[in-house]
């Protein structure tokens, strides 16, 4: 809901109110953003409370005008540039034809409506239906150059969402240069606040840092070409003494792939301004008379409920308003992805033999990842010629396809069309669909260069080579890769002028082409991935109803990156996939209860060679995806809460059912705290809440069998193997008839913990890297 009378700017969410004011007629003063206030009534003096007082000049300020002491570098604004006097980090820099730099933007005029003005080749949050969203556009204008800026603010008001975005348009006679043009800026007055970020490298994404914000600047931003890995753009800006469920937090994320900025800075005035948008290192775009150009769009929520409240504010924007499509609102199949079982080494037989053993455990999807086209037996040639490789497919996809469906299965294909490898036909017939500098060495990632598509004819190649694959050969699914950064941006489409804005018309280029092949194949599933996290972001999830979390399996891992992207990403939309022991990238072995237990709660699936497992895997896999299958709904659509350091929990829309997770890593000996308490079930309900049945392998208690057994049993004999193929012991049994309240508020005490002596059925053996699923039914 979007209120303005006379000066006075009030957009509303079902929680939250962002206010603003035009003061003196000119300048767009920011006044507060934070839990929903009423409107103001007859005599209520809500702005005058609210906006900046000046009485007299401070210090060796710069007065904005000659008209009074108004120091622009102490006031709350909607907008800021450079050469009036605030000296912190600006939203928009321009450079005009005289050499000039000074910007100076006022209030022209606004306008509100129901709809949503989309923004021309990027991608932007829609409406959802019956959803209340209004938008406002400020029309401002700067004051001495031919230049108009609108900014524009989307209300979400059930999902406590608002976005920024912003539109420049030359309308006077010379090109000027956009060096810089945000999506967002947002002031705040003085506290103690906090940044927290989520960061990483490759196979260890999402990891939280939180940097506490006393002076100065701080940056969170990528020069990688992608959202990255390093920095993703979802931040939050909290309280210092924020926690989980009490405490002010704002959260912010861009609707973008491509270098991002995201920047805090707490003035010498003690304020805080957070920024959002393109990086403006290395970018500069000319703007000639008569154009435009539009930023990425910035999300904006506040909570007062600590960063729990975050988190489900965003994840209820990203499903309702980012994800879109036939897939946004479907439980997703369970898959079995070949990479880890098959690597490059693939063929027709072996695919189908993998699928066949899929098909027995339930299995509902087979992927085939890479290494199926022309030459493809490395990663060091054949990106760009995406016809199938003869020798491994003799068939073709089609005959694969079609006998992959005879197993009763969805087929799935892997590929990477932004990449091209110098050992390619592609290559060899058009060198010049590369970025690269001319007379420079190319700096490689993983042997392979990227596609030029700032280049129209680049793009409608991209475009036909997957038409070409994905029509006709019954594709269900498509897993879209993309394997390394850039480096040596440059291309030989864009004059000198242009290059500046390389890597941004890069994205709108990927974005013509996902637009397109979306649009056109709407029945398959396509799931983004650049080696895992390196772009996962709202823009591709505007395409995208999955991206594949991490190239990271390790169950252990997985519980630090799933819940990294948590706190922005509801995991709906983060793919996860129980793999082999030991683990492929940390060589750690993980009981395969926990790997299931931790994928579960993302878009589950495998990536192990079910043709190598025994016969007691593969029934444990098949039981797995059976429970998978009673509960799908639940993990998929259901809120998503982090009940502790080492706790997950889903709860259905309805609260009437419910699955907690917790998980170990090294064990404690003689530690016995363990609770379940739970979050968000329904308070004056009545649960089920139980465990599964849990047997344990006599093994794992290597020669301590001996203080039991008969006969002395040496450890891993074959004595001891065989009595383990007989002897199996009952684990711990919960099952407790309570309420809802008790569960949120108390929570349930746990059996007790192995403390190296005395077990027997009520003990709970919670060893390195164990996990406990714990359901829970609302009894009708």
């Amino acid at each position: 809901m979007i209120n303005v009378k006379d000066n006075l700017f009030l957009l509303h969410t079902d929680h939250t109110t962002y206010a603003f004011a035009i003061r003196d007629g000119a300048l767009c003063e920011h006044l507060f953003y934070g839990s929903r206030l009423p409107d103001p009534k007859e005599g209520d003096d809500l702005l005058d409370a609210l906006s900046h007082k000046v009485s007299h000049g401070k210090g060796t300020t710069v007065n904005y005008s000659k008209d009074g002491p108004l120091t622009l570098e102490d006031l709350p604004q909607e907008i800021s540039s450079v050469g009036k006097g605030d000296y912190r980090e600006p939203m928009i820099v321009l450079t005009y034809a005289d050499g000039s730099r000074t910007s100076d933007f006022i209030y022209d005029s606004y306008e509100v409506s129901d709809e949503i003005r989309k923004i021309p080749g990027m991608p932007c949050a829609q409406a959802a239906e019956n959803d209340r969203v209004s938008q406002l556009t400020l029309h401002l204008k700067e004051r001495t150059k031919d230049v108009r800026l609108d900014l524009i603010y989307t209300a979400f008001e059930e999902s406590d969402c608002i976005t920024r975005r912003c539109v420049l348009t030359n309308a006077g006679e010379e090109t000027l240069s956009i060096e810089r043009l945000l999506s967002m800026q947002l002031d705040m007055r003085g506290g103690d606040f906090k940044m927290i970020t989520f960061g990483g490298h490759w196979a260890r994404e999402m990891e939280r840092f939180d940097t506490n914000l006393v002076h100065g600047l701080h940056v969170n931003h990528t020069q990688t070409g992608v959202s990255s890995n390093r920095n993703n753009p979802f931040v939050i800006v909290a309280d210092e003494a924020v926690t989980e469920n009490a405490g002010e937090a704002y959260g912010f994320n861009l609707v973008y792939s491509g270098n991002h900025y995201e920047a805090c800075e707490v003035s010498g005035f003690y304020g805080m301004r957070f920024v959002a948008g393109i990086d403006p290192e290395d970018f500069m775009w000319p703007l000639s008379k008569g154009e435009s150009f539009a930023s990425p769009e910035a999300v904006m929520t506040y909570s007062v409920n600590g960063l729990g409240g975050i988190s489900r504010s965003m994840h209820a924007f990203v499903r309702k308003h980012i994800v879109r499509g036939p897939f946004a609102d479907k439980p997703r199949p369970i898959l079995l992805n070949s990479w880890e079982a098959s690597y490059f080494n693939i063929s027709e037989s072996g695919l189908l033999k993998l699928a066949g053993k899929a098909a027995e455990a339930g299995v509902e999807l087979f992927v085939m990842d890479d290494g199926w086209f022309k030459g493809r037996n490395s990663d060091t040639s054949s990106l760009g010629d995406w016809v199938a490789d003869e020798k491994k497919l003799p068939g073709g996809i089609k005959r694969l396809s079609q006998k992959v469906h005879d197993l009763g299965l969805q087929f799935g294909i892997w590929v990477e069309p932004e990449m091209i490898s110098e050992d390619s036909d592609l290559y060899r017939a058009h060198p010049e669909y590369a970025l690269a500098i001319p007379g420079r060495d190319q700096s490689l990632g993983r042997n392979q260069m990227i596609l030029d598509l700032t280049n129209p004819e680049v793009v409608s190649y991209v475009k036909n080579a997957m038409r070409s694959v994905f029509d006709g050969n019954g594709i269900d699914y498509v897993k879209w890769d993309m394997n390394r950064p850039f480096s040596d941006v440059w291309s030989p489409w864009l004059t000198k002028e242009e290059q500046g804005a390389a890597a941004h018309r890069y994205v709108l280029g990927l974005y013509d082409i996902l637009e397109t092949l979306t649009k056109e194949f709407p029945q398959i599933l396509f799931e983004g991935c650049s080696s895992g996290g390196n772009r996962f972001d709202l823009g591709m999830l505007c395409y995208f109803p999955q991206i594949w979390g991490s190239d990271d399996t390790d169950a252990i891992m997985r519980t630090q990156i799933q819940t990294g992207y948590s706190y922005g990403y509801p995991m709906s939309v983060v793919s996860a996939h129980v793999s082999a022991c030991p683990n492929h990238q940390t060589l750690r072995i993980t009981p395969l209860a926990t790997r299931f237990a931790v994928a579960a709660f993302g878009v589950f699936g495998y990536e192990i060679n079910l043709c190598d497992l025994d016969k007691k895997e593969r029934e444990e896999i098949a039981a797995q995806i059976t429970l998978y299958k009673q509960w799908r709904e639940v993990f998929f659509a259901g809120d998503f809460y982090r009940v502790s350091d080492r706790g997950w929990m889903v709860v259905s829309k309805d609260k009437s059912r419910g699955v907690a997770m917790v998980w170990n890593e090294l064990n404690r000996p003689n530690d016995f705290r363990a609770r379940l308490q739970t979050v968000g079930l329904d308070e004056s309900a009545m649960y089920h809440v139980y465990n599964l049945p849990v047997k344990v392998d006599i093994r794992e208690f290597g020669n301590l069998v001996n203080m039991i057994a008969p006969v002395h049993v040496k450890q891993d004999s074959v004595l001891h193997n065989a009595i383990a193929k007989f002897v199996q012991m009952d684990g711990e049994v919960e099952d407790f008839t309570v309420s809802g309240a008790l569960l949120n508020r108390a929570g349930i005490v746990l059996s007790q913990d192995f403390g190296g002596t005395g077990y027997e059925g009520a003990t709970r053996l919670f060893q390195d890297f164990a996990s406990r699923m714990y359901f829970i039914e609302r009894i009708k």
